[in-house]
Order: structure tokens, then C-alpha cells, then sequence
């Protein structure tokens, strides 16, 4: 059986008509994100502790030891706010073994131990890997609109402090590096 031309154009706009449908799904939930982005800002616990912190936030250098502190005293808030809001890494958790350092993504039973060392204890940890490319969109955005509310945000450097913070790849410090140039 020959493959013709015809063949061929016919699967091609097969083909992109799938892409285009993938690509507008896509879309259309990064406008759904859109719109609800940070709602429970506007909400207690948040909206309270927001309301005293955002202008201290706003003065302070990011990852400085006084920005630090103030997210410290913001707990209950921020605890809130990355349970609701998946565009955090904070939101995904990983624990590891103080034993043996294995890395589990749901809680071992306080009551069992690490299935590989026999180890009780275990360290809780944001884990990036567990986001999904629209909640990595979502993230860098934010990031974006988060320097724009400092005196001295800077882009770049949230990524270079949020890479040691979440401890992500270099590979995806770059791709942030490259996305942000859209914001020019």
C-alpha cells in the first residue's frame, strides 16, 4: 500500500488540528487560573494578615532576613494560602527519611516507620516536581507580579534565590529565564 501525498496532507491536518485542540485546553485553563487567581487573598485568615504585611513586604528585600521574618509572623496566613492555592510550590509536600533520607510523596503513618531503614522520623519539604506545567505558569507570573510590588524586584534574582529555596534544576532556572523575556 503507497503512502501519497494526499495521504500525507491529510494526516498533517489531522495532526495539527489535535495540537491546536491540546493547545486551546491549555489556554482556556490558564484563563480559568486567571480569574481566580489568589481569591482566598480576599479572605480570612488571608485578608487580615495581608493587610498588615503586604506595605512591610513591599519595603523589604526579597529573600532578605527581614523579608524572612515577616513571612514567619504571616504563617497562619501563607499556610493557608499555599493549601488553596496549587501555584505554589509549598502546596506539594515530600517527606524524607532522617534516616536513610529516602523521599516519600505522602506522609508515612506517623505510627510506622521508613519501609527501607526502619527510621521514625521524617523532614516535610515543598516539592516543585510534584506541579504541573500550569501551576509552573501560574508560578512565574506571579513571581513576575510579586517583584513589581517591591521597590527593588527583580525578576532574575527571584529566580536565582527561588532555585536554591525549591531546589529546582538549572535546567528550569533557564526555562524561566527564558520565559520572563516576554515581560519586556
Amino acid at each position: 500500500m503507497s503512502y501519497s501525498q494526499e495521504d500525507c496532507i491529510r494526516d498533517t491536518k489531522e495532526h495539527i488540528s489535535q495540537v491546536r485542540e491540546f493547545m486551546i485546553m491549555f489556554a482556556n485553563e490558564l484563563l480559568q487560573r486567571a480569574l481566580v487567581h489568589d481569591q482566598s487573598k480576599l479572605e480570612s485568615p488571608e485578608i487580615e494578615i495581608f493587610t498588615e504585611y503586604t506595605p512591610k513586604l513591599k519595603n523589604s528585600t526579597y529573600g532578605s532576613d527581614e523579608y524572612k521574618t515577616y513571612l514567619k509572623e504571616m504563617q497562619v496566613a501563607l499556610k493557608h494560602h499555599y493549601e488553596n492555592n496549587s501555584h505554589h510550590p509549598e502546596h506539594y509536600k515530600k517527606y524524607i527519611c532522617n534516616g536513610c533520607f529516602r523521599e516519600y510523596v505522602k506522609n508515612p503513618n506517623p505510627c510506622h516507620s521508613c519501609y527501607t531503614c526502619g527510621y521514625s522520623q521524617f523532614q516535610e519539604e515543598s516539592d516543585i516536581s510534584q506541579m504541573s506545567l500550569m501551576d509552573i505558569v501560574e508560578m512565574i507570573c506571579d513571581w513576575k507580579a510579586a517583584t513589581m510590588r517591591h521597590e527593588d524586584g527583580d525578576i532574575g534574582k527571584s529566580i536565582e534565590i527561588n532555585q536554591k529555596r525549591f531546589k529546582y534544576s538549572n535546567d528550569l532556572a533557564d526555562i524561566f529565564r527564558n520565559t520572563i523575556k516576554l515581560f519586556d
